[in-house]
Parts: C-alpha cells; structure tokens; sequence
C-alpha cells in the first residue's frame, strides 16, 4: 500500500508554489481577452463554390491588421469571422478581400458585440462559475451527512471546493502566462472549459470521498481516519488513473491535431483535468486528514 496521506506536506508545498506561480501570473498579466469579453464584429460570408481553406483566408486578411481573429468554417461554402474591430471601413476592406476568393461572395449578416454587451457576457460568466462552485459545495455536504464525526460533512464540501479553486486558479494562470507570451485568447469557450473542469474534477474528488465514507461506515470509525483515508485512496487509484489518462490521452490528440477552433477549449480542459486529478488525490482528501488531525489536538 502507498503511503500517499503521509507525504501531503510535499503535495501542499508544490500546489502553494504553483497556485501562488499562478495567482502573480494573473495579477501581472491579466487573461488576453477575446472578441466576447471585448466587444467586435461577427461576419458570415456565403461562398458561390467551397469556401477557401482558413488559413489561405487568414493570409489574405493579413494587411487588414486585425486583432482576435478567428475564423470557422459554418458549411461547405460559408465562413463565420470574428474580429476586434467594429467600424463599417474595416468590414468593407474584409469584404474586399475575401472577393478576391470569390467575386459572388454573399455577405449573410454582420454583427456587433458592443461593450456593455461584453460587459454582461463576463458578468453572466463570473456569476455561473460562482453558482456552480456553491451548488457542488452544497450537494457534497448534503451527500456526506452520514459520515458527520470530527469531519463534518460540511468540511468534505470545503475541501472539495478548496480542490477546484485550486484546479480553476492554475488552469486561468496558465492562460494568463499563454495570452502574455503566446497571445492566446480567452472567450466564453473558455468559461464553459473552466465549468467542465469543475464537473469533472468534482466527479472525481466525490469517487474519493466516497470509499472513505463507505470505509468509514464499514469500520463503525475505529479505524484511524488517516488510515483509513490512505485505504481509501489505494483503493480508487487505479479506477482515477485509467480514467483520467484516457480523457488526458484524447484532450491531448485533440489538441496536437485538432482544429484551430478548439484547440484552445480542449488545451485548458487537458490543463484543468490533469490538475484536477491531481487534486482529488493530494489536495482534497489530505484536507480532510489535516482537519482532523487539527480537531484532535484541539
């Protein structure tokens, strides 16, 4: 049997370093902002023929200059771009541009995001990561209502929750870190990566928690607790490690080889699941033991 528990000083001195490594990089940097924290246009364009391949479409805009651009294909013959500006004169060179693919061109729509509607965007982001951290939290105390002793169900909740705050602080640091040095963006794509990580890894933290609990009820809590959670964890290490290697294994590809348009989404579910494993092993339930260890010498 491993003696995971035991080693937890270790385990919380490299989440400090990296949690706190992560904090500086947000608190310096900030997250590189996308079109839908910012505002700009969105444009649909309608090709007579197959729609050019993006990146042919991105060097041709390239003397536009224009920033946060993404482009996707929506059909065979249709392109959704998305960019920073809003002003007629920069759509009208866009459109001059993607002409010289095809001079038939149909322009389907054009769109404004402006400010206050960005404003709302990142407030209604904000607000839906909060709920879901308050609902997880609240769904696990009720969940662990039976095993209340020294740890009480609530402290279970607290720990789960210190865990994803954990998981969700160095997934946005590494994107801070990202967007200062590489550029990369953050859109409402990466809200939803953030609240997947967060059902994620509180799936996993809850397999944890709750072979404790059925270690707990088996043993009538005669058992040491610090054994017991030990047990706990040799006991679904194997089930965490399969699981999380073959999710890590796909994000991987995905993000290797995938498309533009997702790579970024499925690169911070990779950051955020394999953190987030991390932490139902040697965050959330090393809590629990230093809790108790705190309530016994109390």
């Amino acid at each position: 049997m491993l003696n995971i528990i035991q080693k937890r000083i270790y385990t919380y001195i490299f989440s400090f370093i990296t949690v706190a490594m992560s904090i500086v990089a947000v608190s310096l940097w900030g997250l590189n902002l996308g079109i839908d924290f910012r505002g700009g246009t969105l444009m649909e364009v309608q090709f007579s023929t197959t729609a050019p391949i993006v990146s042919d479409v991105t060097t041709a805009l390239v003397d536009v200059s224009l920033q946060s651009l993404t482009i996707q294909p929506t059909g065979e013959n249709t392109l959704f771009l998305r960019y920073l500006a809003s002003d007629e004169t920069t759509n009208e060179k866009v459109l001059e541009k993607l002409k010289t693919f095809d001079t038939d061109l149909k322009l389907l729509r054009t769109d404004f995001i402006g400010g206050s509607v960005s404003d709302q965007i990142k407030k209604q982001a904000i607000i839906g990561i909060i709920l879901s951290v308050i609902g997880i939290a609240l769904y696990v105390a009720w969940a662990f209502r039976r095993v209340s002793g020294l740890v009480t169900s609530f402290e279970y909740g607290l720990g789960a929750i210190i865990a994803l705050v954990h998981d969700i602080v160095i997934t946005v640091g590494v994107f801070a870190f990202l967007g200062k040095f590489y550029g990369i963006e953050v859109g409402v794509p990466f809200v939803a990566a953030l609240l997947t990580i967060l059902g994620y890894s509180v799936n996993d933290t809850i397999v944890v928690y709750d072979r404790v609990r059925e270690n707990l009820l088996r043993s009538h809590k005669k058992e040491d607790f610090e054994i017991t959670v030990n047990r706990s964890l040799n006991e679904t290490l194997g089930r965490s490690f399969n699981t999380s290697f073959t999710v890590i294994i796909t994000l991987l590809a995905i993000t290797l080889f995938g498309g533009e348009n997702i790579r970024h989404f499925t690169l911070a579910i990779l950051i955020g699941v394999t953190f987030g494993t991390y932490s139902s092993i040697y965050v959330a339930s090393a809590l629990l033991v230093t809790r108790y260890k705190m309530k016994m010498q109390g």
